[in-house]
């Protein structure tokens, strides 16, 4: 079995996905299983704290195995000021019911780490779609966070990092790339050295991890 970390589409052939939701957050009642939050490109100053409510009334749900996307992106038109207080509010409400973050991250990765500390973050935290280079990486592994990478073990910078990341604190994910999981399991096990099913079984044995949720 595949575990997919996150995907904006439902579960391929063979592949546990967890789900991104970021509007439309009653489709949670829909059998799978999900992350949800407010993810910063679609924050509106207007409605966010609406938005903020209907989270809180569907993320306590079984199948609501975390909270994001969400994060900070320095490239995208929402006002960083909101960004930034619309991840607080997430990363509280994550540790008031202890589930998870899964952080979406563009050029703030420091921004990021320094939020985490500050507000006494008590729960795991995966950087998805991860593509910086090995300083940030160690100081993310540092903190006792994880990372997930998707199309980007397909650069060789990319891989390269990839290669050095210990096994127990990966992820692999399709995002909205069109590739599916078990192409980037491949390619990914071959950095790793490592058969496509040995990788499989660490993946799924971090998921027990940090999601509390087993494989099958």
């Amino acid at each position: 079995m595949f575990f997919n970390i996150h995907s904006h589409l439902p579960a391929g052939p063979k592949e546990f996905v967890l789900q991104n939701l970021y509007k439309n957050f009653e489709e949670a009642n829909i059998p799978g299983y999900y992350a949800a939050g407010l993810h910063p490109w679609y924050i509106n100053a207007a409605t966010w704290q609406n938005e903020m409510e209907t989270l809180k009334t569907i993320s306590p749900l079984k199948n609501i195995l975390a909270i994001g996307e969400c994060g900070l992106d320095k490239v995208c038109k929402t006002d960083f000021a909101l960004q930034q207080q619309v991840f607080i509010a997430q990363l509280l409400w994550a540790n008031e019911i202890n589930k998870p973050l899964i952080i979406h991250c563009v050029r703030t990765h420091e921004a990021l780490l320094q939020l985490l500390k500050k507000y006494h973050n008590k729960v795991p935290v995966i950087f998805h779609g991860f593509n910086k280079n090995r300083v940030l990486a160690q100081k993310t592994l540092d903190e006792g966070y994880w990372l997930s990478f998707g199309k980007s073990v397909y650069q060789p910078v990319h891989a390269e990092v990839f290669r050095l990341i210990p096994v127990d604190r990966i992820f692999l994910e399709t995002d909205d790339a069109s590739i599916d999981i078990q192409s980037i399991y491949k390619m990914a096990a071959s950095i790793k050295n490592l058969t496509i099913e040995e990788l499989s079984l660490q993946i799924q044995k971090n998921a027990a991890t940090v999601f509390k949720v087993i494989v099958r």
